[in-house]
């Protein structure tokens, strides 16, 4: 009895292995393309003159090993009030770092940088940023009846058109979530937001101990938009070969060579952050 199961596996074994055909996809190539990461923010109760621009260049798809940070490059924020220059120094691993940051509410900042040439370039507005107010937990108002919810609260200012963007990130999570809402139905209310992460089995969802850090932040029409789009491309499609519907572009511009368009986006924007301990519930 025994041999006859050994046979018979070795029989299957045999058939799936003469049966399996080598697929090659070809996937369309591009040139690289500069990415460039400027979200400078200044935390409520800090100085924010501690701020880092990142730098890198798109990949080919299979190729991710590829060394892709930018070094070299020249990298200024200039404030509009006063002119005053800001130099982002060049840390040789794709970072450009400034100590001296000087973050105003409701000025202009303008990025420049210059890389193998060529000038890229965006402008944005420091806006103030509304406080959280509070965070609780719950398993009341979720998609599951048993999975731990943050709940995070916060006043709406009345007569302002607001938008906003909320950052979980669980400590210990190499990637945060990014969820955008806008007060078009909700101006002058308190706005409550359930955060509920989900995975696909029970190891996935928060467990009392878990830390999450929120980040609140009020940013322009354009930024929630084209982080909205960015959440429904990243969810669209589980088939990693599927093109994304749209390309999308961020408000960086190069103003030397259009058709060199650069990836990424520039933000200034003031921050609330609060970090919740899930307990026992």
């Amino acid at each position: 009895m025994k041999n006859s199961i050994y046979i018979g596996l070795l029989t299957l074994t045999y058939i799936i292995t003469s049966c399996t055909d080598v697929i090659d996809v070809e996937v369309p190539t591009a040139e690289p393309r500069l990415v460039i990461e400027a979200s400078l923010d200044w935390e409520k109760g800090t100085s924010g003159m501690d701020q880092t621009i990142k730098l890198s260049t798109t990949t080919p798809y299979f190729e991710t090993d590829l060394p892709n940070a930018v070094t070299g490059a020249e990298v200024r924020v200039t404030r509009a009030s006063d002119n005053a220059v800001y130099v982002f120094e060049d840390q040789q691993n794709g970072t450009y770092t400034s100590n001296a940051f000087g973050a105003i509410l409701n000025d202009v900042y303008t990025l420049n940088v210059i890389y193998e040439g060529e000038t890229f370039t965006a402008t944005e507005t420091l806006l103030p940023t509304t406080s959280i107010s509070r965070v609780t937990q719950t398993k009341d108002d979720g998609f599951d009846p048993d999975a731990l919810e943050v709940v995070v609260y916060f006043d709406d200012p009345a007569d302002e058109e607001n938008y906003y963007v909320l950052r979980y990130q669980e400590v210990g999570d190499f990637f945060p979530d990014l969820v955008t809402v806008s007060d078009e139905f909700l101006n002058g209310n308190e706005i409550k937001l359930i955060y509920e992460k989900r995975g696909d089995d029970e190891d996935d969802e928060f467990q009392p101990g878990d830390v999450v850090d929120i980040n609140i932040y009020n940013v322009t029409k354009e930024y929630y938009n084209y982080i909205g789009i960015l959440n429904n491309q990243s969810g669209s499609s589980g088939n990693p070969f599927t093109p994304a519907p749209v390309e999308l572009l961020g408000n960086c511009i190069n103003v030397t060579n259009k058709e060199n368009y650069p990836y990424g986006y520039f933000r200034v924007t003031q921050t609330d952050k609060q970090s919740y301990t899930f307990i026992e519930d």
